[in-house]
């Protein structure tokens, strides 16, 4: 992102992504019920937020970095997953 972010911004375009993590759709109420269910199980449980994220808050902040709110926002990667990473880096989740 921050590559492309200079390539583009000499052209006036701002370059952003968003990372959703586990987000409440069909698709993961799915794999919820799937081969791989403890392991979503396990990283909604260990994560700060402790629950999925929702399509709407993921246009929430596709909104926000499109409107003149995040006009200053460039070469950003936006990791909205209620904190399975997190958990991930400190060790709390294998």
């Amino acid at each position: 992102m921050q590559a492309a972010a200079v390539t583009w911004g000499a052209r006036g375009a701002r370059v952003n992504c968003l990372s959703p993590g586990i987000i409440s759709t069909p698709l993961a109420q799915d794999e919820m019920s799937g081969p791989n269910a403890a392991g979503y199980a396990a990283m909604i449980e260990t994560s700060a937020a402790g629950r999925m994220g929702t399509p709407v808050e993921v246009g929430d902040i596709a909104a926000y970095l499109l409107g003149p709110e995040g006009g200053f926002i460039t070469g950003s990667d936006l990791l909205i997953d209620g904190g399975v990473i997190a958990a991930m880096r400190a060790g709390q989740l294998g």
